[in-house]
């Protein structure tokens, strides 16, 4: 099977399926494509990868799959071990949520595009982004706070091994570090990111592995 990557380094959802894949120890080949620049508005790329114009994509045999969550999903249903999503049916249910706490109800809000339309000025789009990844990040601590109540507590977010939660809220919190959010009031979020920054998987994924050689210098 022939896997092609599509992304951006320092895209969030682009660090998820990066993180998805090393943690599955799945091979593949990457394409850096430059939101910057606006690579991903390629007429090509909108026609043959993306309809949405965004990253990633993952080409699966030449197949174009796009969305971070269906193209983990599809990881986790292909190469089912190691797991990313718990057998236990209320423990899955949590991480779903978590995940979908950021993938629908933080990230989109504070993404490049959406940032761009609401103003010019990057002040004005500084101060927004803040705004609803503050909100999100704020959910997700208390979402954090039940699921100890729950006895889903641990290490990780759902419990002591690495789950697909994990993978969307470490690259929120470094998104968050971008537009300057105060990350003090937010304890258990952060030994959660620690926890999973620790990890073989997540530092093959990491942004600053596949920045350009003019970020990194």
């Amino acid at each position: 099977m022939g896997l092609v990557l599509h992304h951006y380094f320092r895209s969030s959802s682009s660090w998820r399926v990066r993180w998805a894949l090393a943690h599955k120890a799945v091979a593949y080949e990457s394409r850096a494509v430059d939101l910057l620049a606006g690579l991903q508005r390629d007429e090509a790329y909108v026609r043959d990868k993306s309809p949405m114009g965004l990253v990633p994509c993952l080409e699966v045999d030449g197949r174009p799959l796009t969305e971070s969550v269906a193209i983990i999903e599809w990881l986790e249903e292909t190469t089912p071990s190691p797991r990313l999503l718990p057998l236990d049916p209320w423990a899955r249910a949590r991480v779903r949520q978590l995940v979908e706490l950021v993938n629908a109800g933080t990230q989109p809000l504070q993404n490049l595009s959406v940032n761009r339309h609401v103003s010019s000025d990057p002040d004005a789009q500084k101060a927004w982004a803040r705004h609803w990844i503050d909100r999100g990040l704020t959910a997700l601590e208390r979402e954090l706070a039940i699921a100890e109540g729950e006895g889903l507590g641990g290490r990780h977010a759902i419990g002591d091994a690495i789950t697909a939660a994990d993978l969307f809220i470490a690259p929120q919190l470094y998104n968050a570090r971008r537009f300057e959010v105060d990350l003090a009031r937010f304890p258990r979020l952060l030994a959660v990111e620690a926890a999973a920054l620790a990890t073989d998987a997540a530092k093959q994924s990491h942004p600053d592995r596949f920045a350009p050689v003019s970020v990194r210098s």
